[in-house]
């Protein structure tokens, strides 16, 4: 076997994981491919031409994005162009393959998982750590059933409950996630009028802090709040999400939702800005056993038990 050369050692880890990710993996096929045609020195207009795609394919292709992986047979066009090695461009076939493996979230219909969200449950699924602020729910990872349906009732109440009951259990199934060996941690920031905000009843909000309690006592969960006399901090305008990957090769990208859909965010320099937002933010929020602390006092103040 030929030597390894360092874009095969960084490859080679992600064909061993245990949960299939698929979204992670044609992001970094994407990613390899792209590399590979720089180092080739070709531009991706040329590339494409070469081998008789379009330029927006070749685009398509080396971003990852889409709902399914390349054809096998492209990928082997373009590691021909850019006469790759021979041992490294098994691998990269090898993860193209895993790519192709349904993630669970893949088994819901395409109404409860339009693109865009197709997109970041495969990506929460392959990150290793997520940073999330919110300002008006629990985020959606540290929601209980109870307060998950409450959410969707409220965003939807013209839904059947069937439509309901379908995206609480899409809610649900995407919460296992840190419940995994291998779970992403997570730093949670909410604004302390999420505590506040009682949606589903007194009941519903007691079992959710408790259970955001509970959580906090995993050692790849941190929960900090932002508290309402905090005048000066920084908040953005709306929820943020920002995932980061663990290796050289994939960069953070940050998920922002709104009315009509999401953006993703992925130049490095608009997603340093985000970091660097969400620092500011959590030097101003309180420290997480203030945070632990004051969801407590909620919960007995607000919410006592019978």
């Amino acid at each position: 076997m030929p030597a390894e050369s360092p874009r095969v050692s960084r490859l080679e880890p992600y064909l061993h994981r245990q949960e299939p990710a698929p979204t992670l993996l044609k992001t970094l096929v994407g990613l390899q491919l792209a590399g590979m045609r720089e180092d080739a020195g070709l531009a991706q207009e040329e590339a494409a031409r070469a081998v008789g795609f379009s330029p927006a394919k070749l685009s398509r292709i080396e971003s990852g994005k889409g709902r399914r992986p390349p054809a096998e047979a492209d990928v082997h066009l373009l590691l021909r162009l850019y006469e790759a090695d021979a041992y490294e461009g098994s691998v990269l076939v090898q993860l193209l393959r895993r790519a192709g493996e349904p993630g669970w979230w893949q088994r819901y219909d395409k109404r409860l998982m339009p693109e865009w969200f197709d997109r970041l449950v495969g990506l929460q699924e392959g990150a290793t750590g997520i940073r999330t602020f919110e300002i008006q729910y629990v985020p959606g990872l540290l929601q209980t059933h109870a307060y998950a349906r409450a959410v969707v009732e409220r965003g939807l109440p013209r839904a059947p409950a069937r439509e309901v009951e379908r995206r609480v259990d899409l809610r649900m199934r995407r919460a296992r996630l840190l419940h995994r060996a291998d779970a992403p941690s997570l730093w949670a920031i909410v604004d302390e009028s999420v505590l506040l905000r009682v949606l589903g009843g007194r009941d519903v909000m007691r079992e959710q802090l408790a259970h955001l309690v509970e959580m906090t006592g995993r050692p790849h969960v941190t929960l900090q709040v932002v508290p309402l006399d905090a005048t000066h901090a920084a908040a953005p305008p709306l929820p943020v999400t920002y995932l980061r990957f663990g290796g050289v090769d994939l960069p953070d990208i940050v998920y922002l939702e709104h009315l009509a859909g999401a953006v993703f965010v992925e130049a490095s320099e608009e997603t340093e800005e985000y970091r660097a937002a969400l620092d500011r933010l959590a030097d101003q929020a309180l420290n997480p056993r203030e945070s632990v602390e004051l969801v407590k006092g909620v919960m007995a103040e607000r919410y006592p038990g019978e």
